[in-house]
């Protein structure tokens, strides 16, 4: 770093400086000096604010320290622009350090001015700017902290409203697929009770264990059919049920197609079970895939209350983010995932 001599004619060429008398652009560069700073840090965010610069020549940047990251406020090489101990008018009345980081991207020109000389210059030369320039200070300082305040708890409410009522949904649900689940297994139970009291009760339980698991390997693999198309398989099953004296059997039916069972593999548990216990087979199985499917509902629900709480946490940390490089994707799913409720679904008819 190098001092130069100040030129009072140089300094009116600044936008700053330029309604000055002869007498205080003299008073200026008496005070004041011109310093070439080299590339690198001019002052450091947090520093106690000793200088008042106004580049002459050259490109600065200044930055803004945000969790671990430095963010970038502006980036110029405008004549006349300044930053350091500009608030050193309020004197102890406000923290004096720099309130962000400068620094030169190629050797640059400075007038400099200590803060203590730009304290003197304010309250000398402009007493009535200075008065005004504080009281717009502190109100613009207490309305931001005010309005602040309030906007973080209006968004937090909207927030908090709309993620209660997204909650809402999946965790009701949650709760009815619970209790229903509970009602199935306590019906199974029943169920296996009676078979074990048959004749040739041994063979029939393994049997029945071995279509068991036949059918709740089918629950992952079954598809969601269109409307149309689920009706006529309900259809095709209830008319095999009810031809093989199962009664009621459009009650089974919807429960065997959202399994992906058919007809077909109806005829299969028929084969392979004798007839007088085929009724009690088929609502043992019928419990069973019934109890896979109230599972996956739970499982879904639970999982959409994840996601849920997942998207609010990352929507409350905005205000606090820094600027960073994200996954547009990411962001666009946690939007989806927080209004998945107001979007209509497709129709599958």
């Amino acid at each position: 770093m190098s001092t130069n001599p100040c030129s009072p004619d140089e300094l009116r060429t600044l936008f700053l400086f330029e309604k000055l008398t002869d007498a205080q652009l003299d008073w200026l560069c008496q005070r004041g000096r011109v310093e070439v700073i080299p590339a690198g840090p001019v002052y450091a965010e947090g520093d106690p604010a000793r200088s008042f610069y106004v580049l002459l020549e050259g490109t600065v940047v200044l930055s803004r320290r945000v969790g671990a990251d430095d963010i970038e406020l502006g980036r110029t090489s405008k004549r006349g622009v300044y930053a350091g101990a500009w608030q050193a008018y309020l004197g102890d009345r406000v923290p004096q350090v720099y309130n962000s980081s400068m620094r030169a991207t190629e050797p640059s020109r400075f007038f400099v001015l200590d803060a203590d000389v730009v304290a003197e210059l304010m309250h000398e030369w402009f007493p009535m700017a200075v008065h005004l320039l504080e009281g717009m200070f502190f109100f613009r300082q207490n309305m931001q902290e005010l309005t602040g305040q309030r906007e973080r708890l209006l968004a937090l409410g909207s927030l908090s409203a709309g993620l209660t009522h997204e909650l809402n949904n999946p965790a009701a649900a949650a709760v009815r697929t619970a209790a229903a689940l509970r009602d199935r297994i306590t019906g199974t139970r029943g169920r296996l009770a009676a078979i074990a009291a048959g004749p040739d009760h041994g063979a029939a339980l393994e049997t029945l264990i071995r279509l068991q698991e036949e059918a709740a390997e089918r629950v992952p693999k079954a598809q969601a059919l269109p409307a149309l198309e689920a009706s006529d398989r309900e259809d095709a099953i209830t008319d095999w049920l009810d031809s093989h004296g199962v009664s009621d059997g459009w009650q089974l039916a919807p429960v065997f197609v959202a399994a992906g069972l058919d007809a077909p593999w109806l005829e299969h548990v028929a084969a392979a079970v004798d007839a007088p216990v085929l009724e009690g087979a088929l609502r043992w199985l019928y419990d069973t895939v019934e109890t896979e499917l109230l599972m996956n509902e739970i499982e879904d629900s639970v999982t959409r209350i994840s996601t849920l709480v997942g998207a609010a946490k990352q929507y409350s940390q905005l205000d606090r983010a820094p600027h960073q490089v994200v996954d547009v994707h990411e962001l666009l799913d946690s939007t989806l995932a927080m209004l998945a409720g107001k979007i209509p679904r497709a129709s599958t008819w």
